[in-house]
Formats: structure tokens, sequence, C-alpha cells
């Protein structure tokens, strides 16, 4: 049978795979052709076997899947820092809410995602799931950068920025997941906000439009503990149980935050095999409080880390999230394993895209997308290294991801952004900061 031919060779000192064994290949490799990886392995052995492949990265290098951010609101960098240090309620209803009302358009969206979309990808994140309005706008700037993403148009039950009314916000979700769902880079999904802004009826009509289009649910759920208040004064049970009682919860629910829950309710997320995005960092800035992360481990509870939107965090950063959700969870459970760092990189990657309902993608094996990134080991910081997973987790930063592939595409090549234009991007934001401030 003939030998099929590599497009790239992406090798370094270490080839990070997170497969079930969680293995580290010294000298390693990884193989693609076209979007799909092919082998995985020594290097030495797969240069040998692919002699015509381009190469990618180099020693000195480390090789690991793309990191996965399970909840973004990616236009919101555009907000980013002009309210802070305010009760989430406050600083949504009269801060946010507000310069949305104003400035959002399709303009304003498709701009400030290509900036959002530039963050990630010189930090290392090759995927993200991100519930927003224009959503149009939005999957068009995500795909002129190269980026994967799950996109959800979100709904309230009051007019927004967007939308005037419920049906107009069904109509316009309904549109846009028709539109992108053949797309490569893109899986639409539905997003209504949370179970406080959204009514049952509201809910299982999202639900309806997921079910008949097979598309993600993106949602907020127990964010704070004015939410679970006014859940019970207006259904009589938790957040998670109300959403479970109509029906709503199931594995395609991409649920976010999820700060606040009683060990029943994590019991029903298991058992309903419902994805939870874990954003410490925003819980953290916004006082929101601390997740149940390991009591969700240990009960088989699908968990990614997210960054949410930079109004509220305020960066993309996903190394940043996956030190702080290490270390944070150590001294909130007063155990040093409560959260080790080989179980923080799969939460970054692997474990994430199942989140996003991606089975193949977040590991490198054959057979698996071709997201790849790579880091430059060679910084006084990474110096000297004795245990790779500790370095990731506890040491290595965004700036030190030098090369990008999504999908079998080189995006960023020894740290240079190649595949949109850089100036352009910034100086649009630096435009549209005069027009806000």
């Amino acid at each position: 049978m003939a030998k099929v031919p590599a497009d790239y060779i992406i090798y370094g000192d270490y080839v990070v795979t997170v497969n079930t064994a969680m293995d580290v290949i010294s000298n390693g490799a990884v193989a693609v052709k076209d979007n799909i990886i092919i082998a995985v392995g020594d290097a030495t052995t797969l240069f040998k076997k692919y002699p015509e492949a381009k190469v990618l990265g180099g020693k000195g290098q480390l090789v690991m899947p793309g990191l996965v951010n399970t909840h973004n609101h990616a236009p919101m960098v555009y907000l980013r820092g002009i309210a802070d240090d305010l009760p989430l309620k406050e600083w949504l209803e009269e801060h946010i809410w507000p310069k949305e009302g104003k400035w959002v358009g399709s303009e304003f969206v498709s701009d400030a995602t290509k900036l959002a979309c530039l963050e990630m990808l010189q930090g290392g994140t090759t995927t993200f799931a991100d519930m927003y309005f224009y959503c149009d706008a939005m999957a068009r700037s995500v795909k002129s950068v190269g980026l994967r993403a799950v996109l959800g148009e979100t709904g309230f039950d009051f007019p927004t920025a967007a939308v005037k009314s419920l049906a107009e916000y069904f109509q316009r979700a309904e549109e846009f997941i028709q539109l992108w769902q053949d797309e490569a880079l893109i899986k639409p999904s539905i997003a209504p906000h949370s179970p406080y802004a959204c009514c049952p009826e509201t809910l299982k009509k999202v639900q309806h439009i997921a079910h008949k289009y097979n598309a993600p649910i993106h949602i907020h759920v127990a964010e704070t503990e004015w939410e679970v208040q006014e859940i019970k004064s207006k259904y009589g049970k938790r957040p998670v149980e109300h959403l479970d009682a109509i029906g709503f919860l199931n594995e395609h629910v991409i649920a976010a935050h999820c700060v606040w829950l009683d060990p029943h309710e994590i019991e029903i997320l298991a058992k309903r095999k419902v994805g939870v995005a874990h954003c410490i960092e925003s819980n953290l800035k916004l006082a929101s409080g601390i997740a149940p992360i390991p009591a969700m481990l240990r009960e088989g509870v699908k968990v990614g880390l997210g960054t949410d939107g930079a109004a509220s965090n305020n960066d993309l950063n996903m190394f940043s999230e996956i030190a702080t959700a290490a270390k944070v969870h150590k001294l909130f459970a007063k155990d040093l394993t409560a959260l080790d760092a080989k179980t923080a990189v799969l939460m970054a990657t692997k474990r994430g895209a199942e989140v996003l309902g991606y089975n193949n993608l977040g590991f490198l094996a054959p057979g698996a997308l071709a997201d790849i990134i790579t880091l430059d080991l060679e910084r006084a910081h990474l110096l000297p290294l004795y245990n790779v997973y500790s370095h990731l987790v506890y040491a290595a930063n965004a700036a030190d991801v030098v090369n990008v592939m999504v999908n079998g595409e080189i995006l960023l090549h020894n740290g240079e952004v190649i595949s949109c234009d850089v100036a352009e991007i910034l100086a649009k934001a630096h435009e549209w900061n005069r027009k806000i401030i």
C-alpha cells in the first residue's frame, strides 16, 4: 500500500499528547496531513518516514494541543477595563448593558472579535466558545483570523442591543445556525443568557431549536448567590434543579460558571452529562465565589476552563486561567492535590473540547484534528525543566507561544502572526477606544 505523505512535521524536545495516558514524548513529533494528525511519536522516526514534509517547531520547543476556551464574550474586549471593581449586577445593569446599548452593532462586533481572536491566537488558544450579539459578524471575523469557535446568539426575555423582541431573537438565532452549520471552523449554537433572564417558555423554545439542528446550548448558570435566591423565589428550586425540572439539561448544554451548586445539583450535572465552563479569574474578580470544581470532577462532571469576557477578566489568557485554577482550588480545599497539574492541562485542552462537543480535538493522536501549538522553552522562567506538566501550569505563560496551527493551517509562525493584518486590527481598536471615550 502506498505511503500517505505528510504536509507538516511539528517537533520539539517534548510532545505533550494529552492522550489517555497523558504521555509526554521526549524528542517527539507530530505528522499532519490536510487538517488531521496522522502520526505521533519519535521525531527521528517520523522525519525518516515523511522526508518531504515541511517542518514546524524545533529544538528547545514543546509541542502540545491548542488551548480550548470554553466560555467567552469576545467582542467585550472593546469594553476591557471600562468598569471594574463592582458587584456583578451593578456592573452589568449600570455600566456594561448601557454601553452595549449605545455602541454594539455588526461593525463593533466584527472589529472587536478580530482583536479578541488576535489575543487568543498569540496566547495559544485555538478554539473558543462564545455567546454574544450579531453572531454572523462574529463568525466572519473568526473565520478571517482562522480560529475554531462555537458561537451562539445571546437571548433575553427583554429587548437587547441586537433585537427588539423574542420573536426577532429566535429568528436571528435560527438563521445564524442555518447559515453556518456546514462551516469547518464554526460550530453554531444557541445561547440563552441565563435562567434568571430567560423564562421556562423561552428556554423550551431554545431547546426546540437546538434539537432541530443538533446544536449546542450555551448558558450562564448559578454564577452568583443573588441568582440562586432569584430562581428559588421564582420557581421554588435552585438553578440546576429548575433547569432539570423543565427538561433543559443534556449533553449538549455548556453551563458557564456553576459557582453556587449544592451536592444534589452536581449529581444532576453528572447524570445529564452537562459540560461546565469554569471561569476562575472572572469569578474571583467579580467576587462571585469559587466553583466546587474538585467535587464536580469527583462526580464525573465534564469541566473545561474559560476566560469569560475581557470586560470582567480582563484578558483572554488561558495559561493564566490554568495556573489560577490549579492554585486557588488547592487553597480553597486546603488540599495540595485538589487540582493537580495534569488535570489542569487536561481541562484546558481535551476536556474543554469535550465540553464543547468535540471528541476529536484537544489531544495529539492519529485521527485528531490538527490544532497544535508550540512553546519556546529557552526562556529564563522555564529553566531548568524537570516536570513538563508542572512547567505548563506553574511557569509557562501566553508569551511563550511561538507557533500555532489550526485545522492544519499555520496562523502563527516563529512568533509572527501570518493569518491576519495585525496593524489593521490594532488601529481599529484605537479608533473604537477614541469613540467610546
